[in-house]
């Protein structure tokens, strides 16, 4: 099925996005929200740029971006898989608790906030350029992946891991990011612990075209929670 979101607008889009099965292209997207909301058992892909919420609460199915997207991506994902050949806006995968979305170029403020995991669920996030502040913020699961691959600095903003409790992220940086928070405990990722994310490195370089060498050219910082200063401060008194 092949649907103009420029001649229906969101809400009829987003109908016949839901009522159709299979195979399903987007074209001339420019701002529809909530596409591919909740869906599952189906392929996606979207011509244009998406608006907030794309692929939110999805449960299994995939969506291919042609072009950027904006923010909110897999709010609260469950399952399937979101690849974008572009960039995307902040809170990218808030609260995801499994699946996985892959971004070719940088994301906002906020990637992976909230993001969890249980049992089996494992969310994770791949960024192939630059992150903004925020990146992990309250942490509880998952992984998160920075190549940088657009910078020779820090790949990530101010405030990595702020409350971080759970989960892994990975920086890949010439030299460890500065001014990370008490709750994170950092160190350079050895051959061992890399092979653990060596599968979603050689996903993201197939997908998009970047060799391995190029990935593999500068070490990768692994974050974890800090279990000897834990993120504690809960409640404010007056």
């Amino acid at each position: 099925m092949i649907f103009n979101a420029s001649e229906l607008g969101y809400k009829k889009l987003n109908n016949s996005v839901r009522e159709a099965a299979g195979d399903i292209t987007v074209n001339g997207c420019c701002g529809e929200r909530f596409i591919g909301a909740g869906s599952e058992g189906k392929t996606i892909t979207i011509n244009g740029t998406p608006g907030n919420a794309l692929g939110a609460y999805l449960n299994g199915s995939v969506i291919r971006v042609n072009g950027n997207a904006q923010d909110a991506v897999g709010d609260t994902m469950n399952d399937g898989r979101i690849v974008i050949y572009g960039s995307a806006g902040d809170a990218l995968g808030y609260a995801m608790r499994g699946g996985s979305i892959l971004v070719r170029d940088g994301s906002g403020y906020r990637t992976g906030i909230h993001m969890k995991q249980y049992k089996d669920k494992c969310p994770s996030i791949t960024v192939g350029g630059s992150a903004g502040s925020f990146l992990g913020e309250y942490l509880a699961g998952g992984s998160i992946i920075v190549l940088g691959l657009d910078t020779d600095g820090s790949p990530v903003g101010n405030f990595t891991g702020t409350g971080m409790h759970g989960g892994e992220i990975w920086l890949r940086a010439a030299e460890c990011p500065d001014g990370l928070p008490g709750q994170v405990s950092v160190k350079k990722a050895e051959q061992g612990e890399l092979d653990r994310i060596m599968p979603r490195l050689e996903e993201y370089s197939e997908t998009f075209g970047v060799k391995m060498e190029v990935i593999l050219s500068r070490p990768f910082w692994l974050l974890v929670p800090n279990a000897k200063n834990p993120y504690k401060r809960l409640y404010t008194v007056n």
